[in-house]
């Protein structure tokens, strides 16, 4: 990979700038003008989705022999900072989709990536990724969900929680399961496909964001899943989880990043008609330093996810510790400016119509989400000290 094709930290090349501006001008045309009812009405936009596919949205880093992009993670994060700009909920179910394609198509067999990863670059089948249980959520390796050998099969019990996208028609589940011992080395990856016998679903949640997209619990009983279904060898699991959540760090923080940058932009609008005491709202001094450091808090946050996806393109060995930096920042960074734009719209902020209270109900679970924020403090403190020893 060129240095050209990576990364420049502080300018977008014109390859980038064309990435970027397809990814708005989706999100402009076909999220942004129904964000709110859909959030309304829970509906879950699958031909949207599908249109998004259709521009190569469904794989992005994902190599291009069964129809994927083969971008660079440093593409993605523009694509999904540019896709929250119309909907933080939509792009980072497509960032949940991408990072399940990608794993089946970074640890598959020939075999199995040619029979699962051709429909999932076009969404013919909808990916979830199933790490999370009822009891073990930062705690990802003391997960119990139970896979047995059978012969040719493994048999499936136990739950997984919080699923987006589960539950639908034509679905694809990368599923995190012990078929070993304790701890993180008795773990393996296996692909569940939509209408296997024994798995189920728990009903939709009823949420405070992210309501265009369906979270459901997955219930396994006595789910017998064929062994060629598995990715890697035995044991081979934990590790294939987080190197998915390397990525899915970076790219839910490019849809705060995005999300937030949405509601500066619509502040802004607003303070520039709305006056009081005879003067727009934008020309009060003290309003205007709250957008100043709205704006710089992101900038920073925008920075510090180009410098991250740059290393992880790269495969720095800071790589991982950059990601959880980026992702603990940015995803902070984006709640505060989205919740700052709520306060500056005053009691129009609070309003549906306006859309920034849906802003800030959905970038409020990226701080919890792909490993909490304080599991980002661990990540980066242990890295450090054992970088000093």
């Amino acid at each position: 990979m060129s240095e050209e094709t990576t990364a420049p930290l502080f300018a977008l090349n014109a390859d980038h700038t064309a990435i970027r501006d397809m990814a708005r001008d989706f999100a402009a045309e076909k999220l942004a003008p129904h964000a709110v009812e859909w959030d309304r009405t829970k509906h879950f936009p699958v031909d949207v989705l599908r249109e998004a596919a259709a521009l190569g949205m469904a794989g992005i880093y994902t190599a291009e022999e069964f129809g994927g992009s083969a971008l660079t993670r440093f593409d993605a994060a523009l694509i999904f900072e540019a896709l929250s700009l119309g909907c933080p909920t939509i792009a980072a179910y497509i960032s949940i989709h991408n990072m399940a394609t990608w794993m089946v198509d970074s640890f598959g067999t020939q075999e199995q990536r040619a029979k699962w990863v051709p429909g999932l670059c076009r969404m013919d089948k909808l990916a979830s990724y199933c790490l999370t249980e009822p009891g073990s959520g930062s705690d990802a390796a003391a997960l119990r969900t139970r896979a047995v050998r059978d012969g040719d099969h493994y048999v499936l019990n136990g739950q997984k929680q919080f699923i987006s996208g589960a539950g639908n028609d034509d679905d694809f589940y990368v599923v995190m399961v012990r078929t070993g011992g304790e701890g993180p080395s008795g773990i393996s990856t296996l692909v569940v496909e939509g209408g296997t016998a024994g798995m189920s679903f728990g009903a939709n949640e009823h949420k405070m964001g992210w309501n265009a997209q369906p979270t459901r619990a997955v219930i396994f009983e006595n789910c017998r899943v064929p062994v060629a279904n598995r990715l890697g060898e035995e044991g081979e699991g934990f590790k294939i989880a987080m190197k998915g959540l390397d990525g899915g760090r970076l790219n839910i923080t490019a849809c705060s990043v995005g999300g937030a940058q949405a509601a500066l932009d619509k502040t802004l609008d607003y303070m520039r008609e709305r006056k009081a005491f005879g003067k727009r709202l934008d020309e009060f001094q003290a309003l205007q330093f709250r957008l100043a450091d709205m704006a710089i808090e992101l900038e920073a946050a925008r920075t510090l996810l180009w410098r991250a996806a740059a290393a992880l393109d790269r495969k720095d060995p800071d790589a991982t510790q950059l990601c959880a930096m980026t992702k603990r920042f940015g995803t902070d960074i984006g709640f505060q400016v989205a919740n700052e734009a709520l306060q500056l719209h005053g009691g129009y902020g609070y309003l549906a119509d306006y859309g920034i209270e849906k802003i800030v109900r959905d970038l409020r679970v990226h701080q919890i989400l792909e490993g909490t924020n304080e599991i980002m403090r661990l990540i980066v403190a242990r890295s450090l000290i054992g970088g000093g020893k």
